[in-house]
């Protein structure tokens, strides 16, 4: 295998080829804190950005990407249409006010960001329409569980080539995973570092002790391993750093075996089946 770089891509099942490790911009809501993380990214080798309708932050992620001035096909955008803005018609202008907050003429990919029973299959018609228009070029869901992904099967024209889903240690997910690779579909981890709760973990710190690595390389180490993309998320210039160095080492097969044992089964966020069931997100702690 060719060595793997910051800058290595991933061919999705459309053709099209994602960056397997991205920046993720989840609730940056700070304008300029915001446009200097995805500069300093980007001269850290980041070349996929990952926002949100929900993060409310699309216009100041577009700022970033015209400061930074580089051609269009040189970086990766990644965007979410909101519950609220679900089924056919919702989807259509709402990604209208998306592309316009971001000042592109299209997207790398756009998710459902989370499934709701409501609008199932038109929301995913609009994805599909929009993807035939060119102003999307791939089209992936988020939070997406299997029986989610058989019922969309059951009618889709173009099934996702992209599930982003809550991966790290202490949910691996590795069924959930093992059904999208069997499915030809990216799994992406969002929170892939589990929003710093597994830091302390005795066993990721003596992993992360005898490769002279931080906690934080240690699991996104494990996830580059494993197969998943990934998109960190962190403000700290410092931080996007260090989470871009990470191939110069390698986990052995009994580091991969120690970190797969530490999973738990837990969330950090919401159960997908209760999402689909009530339409929304729900209060969560």
């Amino acid at each position: 295998m060719s060595k793997q770089n910051i800058g290595s891509r991933i061919e999705l099942a459309d053709g099209n080829k994602m960056p397997v490790h991205g920046l993720g911009v989840y609730r940056m809501t700070d304008e300029d804190q915001l446009i200097n993380s995805v500069k300093s990214a980007y001269s850290d080798g980041y070349r996929l950005f990952d926002t949100a309708q929900m993060y409310g932050n699309e216009a100041a992620v577009g700022k970033a990407i015209k400061d930074l001035n580089v051609k269009r096909d040189e970086i990766f955008i990644t965007t979410k249409i909101a519950e609220e803005n679900q089924g056919y018609d919702k989807v259509m202008s709402s990604f209208e006010d998306s592309l316009k907050k971001l000042q592109l003429d299209y997207v790398d990919l756009l998710l459902v960001h989370w499934p709701i029973h409501t609008h199932f299959f038109e929301t995913w018609r609009a994805f599909e329409a929009l993807k035939e228009q060119g102003l999307v070029k791939s089209i992936g869901t988020s939070n997406y569980g299997m029986l989610h992904l058989q019922y969309l099967a059951t009618k889709a024209n173009d099934m996702p080539v992209v599930n982003q889903l809550e991966v790290h240690p202490y949910l691996s997910q590795q069924a959930m995973v093992d059904f999208d690779r069997d499915n030809h579909i990216v799994t992406q981890a969002w929170a892939p570092l589990g929003r710093g709760r597994i830091f302390d973990d005795p066993v990721i710190i003596k992993i992360a002790e005898s490769h002279g690595k931080s906690a934080a390389q240690v699991i996104l180490r494990w996830h580059l391993q494993r197969g998943d993309a990934f998109i960190p998320k962190s403000v700290h210039p410092q931080r996007i750093q260090q989470n871009a160095d990470i191939y110069d080492f390698e986990l052995s097969n009994d580091e991969m075996n120690q970190v797969d044992g530490l999973n738990r089964n837990t969330r950090i966020s919401q159960e997908p089946e209760m999402v689909y069931e009530i339409g929304h997100q729900y209060p969560h702690h």
